[in-house]
């Protein structure tokens, strides 16, 4: 419909202006308008047929809704901390948001939502982190209400090394388009370099909700990036970390090496509080570096980019400094069967068991040799590798005790795998490279997930065999700081003795001060059979669970797939026998005390 000059109250050169736009916008671009013009009081009295349109559809289209739950599922910090930055971006934005806990959300309030945010980490084989079960469980069972009026977008993190890369985020999305939702922008899964993704994800979900909003969003102040952090040093921009002491704990004759680490972080202005870790970013074997780039026949010296700002730097730098060379993906291994042509890996790609049995215990360096050669540029190269992530470690010390400094307790990883020997990229820096003097690019990894209780004066049980004592060190010297007079319990594991009792000057001094309450270890291999921290656990039952009944908090940090698993299900057993109580009734015993916050893990 074309606007005339004699039936609206407009010249002609606005007549000629509004149809040369009026043709041209979307019926939602039409519906904003008329919103604009209603709501800003400027709207004219007699509107010409296209614009009264629109306001009539405003007038009789549902109002979009201002408030946003944003829920986050989160094992290391990571996840929270970017809910928690999507808030402050949507607040600033005019919406009413609330972040919160999937462990704390109450899920018969789900079906009042209007818009949900999901962000989640995926941890273990393809599982929910701990304060996201309860969720999850309840989402995927029958009480699950039908959710047609809800609008929700989904950010996933994971790492694409696992099988099962962001799974816990796409089994969300799944369930909420199951039961009736509908996406306000598409699920985006992020891989251990998750920033600019989770960027693009916030701005998508921020157009998302946007749309139909009209002159409320304009009303809206801008403000700075929510995303920026309040100190100078972050994940992003590391502080260069001076290693003021690099010491072996293991004595003489262990099978292993611990090396404690003490870094300064004098001027740096970062802060963190005991359970939190510290991520460090390591730097790649150089010798690794010169055996990969002779066996892709690349020059050493040749300039590469290493980001998307156009940054660049000599490939061997690149590769020591920038790149992930010690772990296969099966996304490298598409994109390596894509580039080659190389039938063998295209038939390897194509069974996921052989995928997962290849890439266990080999790096970039086999890949090349057994599918070798490349047959592409240096560019085309250096553009299939991922970042080199950082490693994130339980800090081991408290700031109150140790001010300007972080301490870590890092366990060297070597292994021999396919007829090399194979070294952890991280912990054999430590271990072989790194001296006193030296700097490590580090950043504080906060964890509400793991802390200490509010109340000093709550019983503490912790669990933390090898490095998992790390973070309980850290509890240890804070609350001999502020003199905490809760009861504490430590349980502590290794293999011997004389050679591999972590700290164990520090324990003995703090139980004859009285900071320790009691503690018990369980040296492996100094007994013909194994005897591990369960073990120890089962042998105090009783008052361990009398110690639950007065409202202790249960600590584990160490290793899930054994270690931690073991202890959960001692714990329920525990429950069960001194409890007097059914399986079931003792698993939801344990259920309670997690969302209660009142068991907590800082598992690996």
């Amino acid at each position: 419909m074309q606007l005339q000059v004699t039936n609206s109250p407009f010249n002609q050169e606005q007549v000629e202006l509004l149809n040369t736009l009026l043709p041209t916008l979307t019926e939602s671009q039409k519906i904003w308008l008329g919103g604009y013009l209603a709501a800003s009081g400027s709207a004219p009295a007699a509107v010409s047929a296209p614009v009264a349109e629109s306001v009539q559809s405003v007038s009789v289209a549902q109002p979009v809704s201002k408030d946003v739950t944003i829920l986050y599922g989160s094992q290391t910090g990571n996840a929270q901390n970017l809910a928690g930055q999507t808030g402050k971006t949507l607040e600033a934005k005019g919406f009413n948001v609330k972040v919160a806990s999937m462990s704390e959300f109450k899920p018969n309030t789900l079906k009042k939502l209007e818009n949900l945010l999901i962000v989640v980490s995926t941890h273990g084989e393809g599982e929910p982190p701990d304060n996201a079960l309860s969720f999850h469980e309840f989402l995927h069972g029958k009480r699950a209400p039908k959710l047609e009026n809800l609008r929700f977008s989904v950010l996933s993190l994971g790492d694409s090394s696992y099988e099962f890369f962001c799974q816990t985020g796409k089994e969300f999305d799944q369930r909420l388009e199951e039961l009736g939702g509908t996406r306000l922008y598409p699920r985006v899964d992020c891989d251990l370099d998750f920033e600019e993704l989770a960027a693009e994800w916030t701005e998508g979900v921020l157009n998302g909700l946007s749309e139909g909003s009209g002159a409320q969003m304009e009303a809206a102040v801008a403000v700075e990036d929510a995303s920026a952090q309040p100190s100078t040093y972050s994940r992003t921009n590391p502080f260069k970390a001076e290693v003021l002491e690099n010491l072996n704990l293991n004595g003489r004759g262990s099978n292993k090496e611990t090396r404690h680490l003490e870094l300064s972080l004098e001027g740096s202005g970062l802060t963190f509080e005991p359970g939190d870790s510290l991520g460090v970013y390591p730097e790649n074997d150089p010798e690794l570096v010169d055996s990969l780039i002779s066996e892709l026949g690349f020059n050493p010296d040749e300039v590469v980019k290493v980001n998307k700002q156009g940054d660049v730097r000599s490939l061997r730098e690149a590769l020591i400094s920038n790149f992930e060379i010690t772990t296969l993906t099966k996304p490298l291994l598409e994109q390596v069967a894509k580039l080659t042509g190389n039938e063998e890996l295209h038939a390897l790609i194509s069974d996921s068991a052989k995928v997962k049995e290849y890439v266990y215990g080999r790096d970039l360096l086999d890949l090349i040799k057994d599918f070798g050669p490349l047959g592409v540029s240096v560019g085309d190269f250096v553009a299939l590798l991922r970042k080199l992530p950082a490693r994130l470690y339980s800090i081991a010390s408290s700031l109150e005790a140790n001010p300007d400094e972080v301490h870590l307790t890092i366990g060297a990883v070597r292994y021999d795998s396919h007829g090399r020997e194979r070294k952890g990229v991280c912990s054999i820096l430590c271990a072989e490279r790194l001296q006193p003097g030296d700097t490590l690019p580090v950043y504080i990894q906060h964890n509400q997930n793991f802390k200490l209780p509010s109340n000093p004066e709550t019983p503490i049980i912790m669990v933390g065999p090898g490095t998992g004592v790390a973070p309980f060190r850290s509890f240890m010297q804070e609350r001999e700081e502020v003199g905490a007079e809760g009861k504490s319990w430590m349980f502590f594991g290794d293999q011997h003795f004389v050679t591999d009792f972590l700290y164990q000057t520090e324990w003995q001094q703090w139980l004859k001060d009285g900071v320790l309450t009691k503690m018990d270890v369980a040296f492996s291999r100094d007994t013909a059979e194994k005897v591990y921290v369960q073990h120890r656990m089962k042998e105090h039952s009783k008052e361990l669970f009398e110690w639950l009944e007065e409202g202790a908090v249960v600590y584990i940090c160490g290793d899930e797939k054994h270690m931690a698993h073991d202890v959960h299900n001692t714990l329920i057993d525990i429950i069960e026998q001194e409890g007097n109580v059914s399986r079931e009734q003792a698993e939801q015993y344990l259920a309670d005390m997690q969302q209660q916050k009142r068991y907590q893990r800082d598992v690996y």
